[in-house]
């Protein structure tokens, strides 16, 4: 496809997505633009969160993973799937029992201010690297699929980006969000699905056949159990996605932001089921993706493109749908899947960063009514040029970003995962004004053990691996802490 093309297409997409936006943001309210008034119905928030979780991630990154681990990283989706049932059993009905607006809001009731204001900080972080990490990868593949022929900087890809998720997001808010969502996980299962079909039948395989074949099964291994000391080994990826999912999913704005629009906590529960179960088949039918564009790369002799000096194996799939003859078709569906991969998660990423930063700091909802909805909207065009600065700064990053993502997530998560685990399991309450130190010292302290390895590699875990048993470490060293500084005296909620 030409660029002009290509512009053509986002400029369409858009265009959808905003004349969404006009229909579902009439009601321009902080209640519609926070919780969508609790009327969203379970099963359109369920199908629109496969966007939001899979996001530029999933859609560019996971089938990239398969060249160098198989299909390892279903075993992390396995581990999803228990953390979401952990999620629907134990969060939700906490929740709506509390009826927040912002999750963090349990922890003050819990605990008090500081612990308050040190979770919601923590997700603020946590949220801004994530969503910058997600949006920074699919604007690498559209920098390399057209706007680098065209003589247009990186960064200028990455204003316009973020401009359009603020047009469409303005007025609102989480109540567009739902139904963008939606379009966009649409847009990105449509993608994958012309993929597989065109390649299957340009390697002139049938679906059943390919399970059958020796070149997909030396790429589709699924369980590591030999070496422990691998990043791949079974019980680092399962239980490391248990917690990924707790934390990432159960205790972040932005994933339970949507469920919270939900009527009531039944529907909610009936949503993250349904979404748990798609999730797994989902991630199955990207990492098949994965297998066969490597496996057609080996048949037809395509190089891994290389961006400023480095292979990205990420850049695979792009490669293949735009450039190796496999017709519009698949040039089409890619870039519109491409463009729901970076909004998909971006916009609620927008959305829930504005409501957190807008609740837990502002107080928006303890100022006068007529400053309410003007504040919320400076917040959101603050929360989006801070989006825009962290992602041209991750534009100097080396690496797999789904690595990068998960990594850094296992550190800031940590913390928010031991506050609300001390918070639900035990009956104590801690001195609040200690709570930021420990949640610092915990990160610091699991900083240190990563590194381990590489300054003792003669000591007991010299050939160790870390991966996402980080965050279960960092949780448990802050449960640790809180337990240190812990008061006798129980607290006015029964957790």
């Amino acid at each position: 496809m030409q660029p002009t093309q290509i512009i053509l297409l986002i400029a369409l997409y858009f265009g959808v997505l905003i004349l969404i936006s006009y229909l579902t943001g009439k009601e321009d309210s902080n209640e519609a633009f926070f919780k969508a008034n609790k009327s969203a119905p379970w099963y359109l928030v369920a199908f629109g969160m496969i966007g939001a979780s899979l996001s530029g991630v999933t859609f560019i990154s996971v089938p990239g993973l398969v060249e160098g681990q198989q299909f390892a990283y279903l075993q992390g989706v396995l581990g999803f799937f228990v953390g979401y049932l952990i999620v629907l059993l134990v969060l939700i009905p906490l929740y709506y029992q509390l009826n927040v607006t912002s999750i963090y809001q349990y922890l003050e009731d819990r605990f008090g201010k500081t612990s308050y204001k040190t979770g919601a900080f923590f997700f603020l972080i946590s949220r801004v690297t994530g969503a910058s990490f997600r949006l920074y990868l699919v604007a690498l593949a559209m920098q390399y699929i057209v706007f680098e022929s065209l003589g247009i900087p990186f960064w200028v890809t990455v204003v316009l980006s973020i401009l359009l998720i603020w047009l469409y997001t303005n007025k609102g808010g989480i109540k567009t969000i739902i139904w963008t969502d939606t379009l966009q996980t649409i847009a990105m299962l449509t993608s994958v699905s012309v993929a597989i079909i065109l390649i299957l039948n340009k390697l002139d395989w049938t679906l059943a056949e390919t399970f059958t074949k020796e070149t997909f099964k030396n790429k589709s291994k699924i369980f590591f159990f030999e070496d422990v000391n691998s990043s791949i080994y079974f019980w680092k990826y399962f239980i490391g996605g248990i917690f990924i999912t707790i934390a990432m999913t159960g205790l972040d704005q932005d994933m339970m932001q949507k469920n919270l629009t939900c009527k009531n906590a039944k529907e909610s529960k009936k949503n993250m089921f349904l979404m748990s179960i798609l999730l797994v088949v989902v991630n199955v039918i990207f990492l098949t993706l994965g297998a066969l564009l490597f496996i057609y790369a080996e048949q037809f002799n395509v190089a891994i493109p290389e961006l400023n000096g480095i292979t990205r194996t990420d850049l695979l799939f792009p490669e293949i749908a735009m450039n190796q003859g496999l017709g519009k078709g698949l040039a089409i569906t890619f870039i519109i899947g491409l463009i729901a991969a970076a909004y998909s998660s971006a916009d609620s990423a927008l959305t829930s960063l504005t409501t957190s930063f807008s609740v837990d700091f502002c107080h928006i909802e303890n100022q006068p009514i007529a400053v309410q909805k003007p504040l919320r909207k400076k917040v959101h065009v603050g929360v989006s040029i801070v989006l825009i600065v962290v992602v041209i700064i991750f534009n100097s990053l080396e690496g797999s970003v789904v690595s990068n993502l998960f990594k850094f997530a296992t550190f800031t998560y940590g913390p928010l995962l031991g506050l609300f685990a001390f918070g639900i399991l035990t009956k104590k309450t801690t001195h609040d004004k200690y709570t930021w130190m420990v949640a610092l010292i915990a990160i610091l302290l699991t900083y240190f053990i990563t590194l381990t390895p590489s300054y003792f590699p003669n000591s007991f875990i010299g050939n160790y691996n870390f991966h996402w048993e980080i965050l279960p470490i960092n949780g448990f060293i802050t449960f640790l802490g809180l337990l240190m500084v812990s008061k006798k005296q129980t607290t006015s909620i029964d957790s």
